[in-house]
């Protein structure tokens, strides 16, 4: 393991403890109010009743057992050893176990662990791609887990929201994919953390649409739709209001941009 990957699963262990205790999350709400996937992403995928899906880069799993509640059959792929055990406790908890599998890996490693499995639907959710330091592995990763006529979305922050500063408008690093990583040592999450993490040295990379989008192509992908989005999930920016419980944006007066992105595409049936 390289030291770049090593570094950032230590610090999503740390992460893993501290977003299973935070109302962003809120762990015992979702199980108790049984909570479904957004109506954008049923939108997006429409009826998942037996449909084999593989959630890439999971966390602890909600995400992923949310679909497992409307009905797919889900399995969820993360590198945290301890994220995956919480996803294991979390589905059981809920009644969703016989649904849903959770496999410890590396997401460049994904289809080697699935023993090249093939799945209905692929899907990567907010906050993936900026641990990954090849773009065009990843995909390469997706196209082989997809099975023909299958699909594949991804909700992700926008690029050029990442590549801003995070209290300034003014550009922190580039837009594009470099070989050399972004160095943090923060030791704060996204969520409303309540102690420290421990190991904070991590390692990000940023990705351009258009570098997501070819990559996808180069591995066998059809595109149907990208939509860039002037909202997030979380205050990336403390100008950010919120819009509702989950949602936030700019400030009225202030110019829009894009905040995420949501990208779907296809792998065709072969020819013939």
């Amino acid at each position: 393991m390289d030291e770049h990957l090593e570094a950032n699963r230590a610090n999503w262990d740390d992460r893993t403890a501290i977003h299973l205790e935070s109302q962003f999350y809120d762990v015992d709400g979702w199980l108790r109010d049984q909570t479904g996937p957004p109506a954008r992403e049923l939108e997006a995928l429409g009826d998942l009743t037996g449909v084999r899906l593989v959630h890439l880069q999971c966390h602890f799993g909600l995400d992923t057992l949310q679909w497992a509640r409307a009905g797919a059959d889900v399995t969820g792929v993360d590198f945290s050893p301890a994220a995956i055990d919480a996803a294991r406790d979390i589905a059981r908890r809920a009644g969703l176990e016989y649904r849903a599998r959770f496999v410890c890996a590396n997401v460049f490693d994904a289809a080697d662990a699935l023993d090249h499995d093939t799945f209905d639907v692929v899907c990567v959710t907010l906050g993936a791609l900026c641990w990954l330091p090849s773009v065009d592995r990843w995909a390469g990763q997706v196209g082989e887990l997809l099975k023909p006529g299958g699909r594949f979305y991804i909700h992700d922050g926008h690029p050029l929201s990442w590549a801003l500063a995070d209290d300034e408008p003014f550009v922190r690093e580039s837009y594009f994919e470099e070989p050399e990583p972004f160095v943090g040592d923060f030791d704060t999450t996204y969520t409303d953390a309540t102690r420290p993490l421990q190991h904070i040295r991590h390692y990000e990379w940023n990705h351009g649409v258009g570098e997501i989008v070819n990559a996808l192509l180069a591995h066998g992908l059809q595109l149907d739709s990208l939509v860039e989005h002037d909202w997030t999930v979380w205050p990336r920016f403390p100008w950010l209001v919120a819009i509702d419980k989950h949602r936030w944006t700019s400030p009225p007066g202030m110019p829009r941009m894009p905040l995420t992105f949501t990208l779907l595409a296809h792998k065709p049936l072969p020819s013939g």
